[in-house]
Formats: structure tokens, C-alpha cells, sequence
């Protein structure tokens, strides 16, 4: 996918990623999980069986706007 422009500005956004805090606060990048969150007693969510695709994140220079996209691959 090429870089879409701001819906706000028009202008060309700039590809990125969130970044979350995983185990031992490592670094990894968030991913779109299908369905509504199950709460886990271990693990926070539940995320058996769920179909999970890394999120890439567009981010507007010129105001700031962020928008994600998570393609399958």
C-alpha cells in the first residue's frame, strides 16, 4: 500500500508503527486481533484461535493525525 493522504491536511503521511510493551517491557508492534476483547485471568486477553495481523501506522506531518491499517500479507 502507498502512503495515503490526511484526510484532514491532504497531505502525504509518513509509514510507522505503534510500538507496545510486551514481557520484561520488550518492545514489539501492535497487531489487530479479530473479534471483541476476551478478558484472560492470565494472560490480560484471550487471544486463542484469534486471527492477529501487525498494524502499520500512518502518521500527518503537518497536523499530527495518525491512522492504522493491519493488511494480511
Amino acid at each position: 500500500m502507498s502512503a495515503p493522504s490526511c484526510p484532514a491536511c491532504r497531505t502525504l503521511m509518513e509509514e510507522g508503527f505503534m510500538i507496545d510493551q510486551g514481557d520484561h517491557s520488550t518492545p514489539s508492534q501492535s497487531e489487530w486481533a479479530e473479534g471483541p476483547p476476551e478478558r484472560s485471568f492470565w494472560r490480560g486477553l484471550n487471544l486463542k484461535g484469534k486471527e492477529r495481523i501487525p498494524a502499520v501506522t500512518y502518521r500527518c506531518p503537518q497536523c499530527g493525525l495518525l491512522q492504522s491499517y493491519a493488511h494480511k500479507v
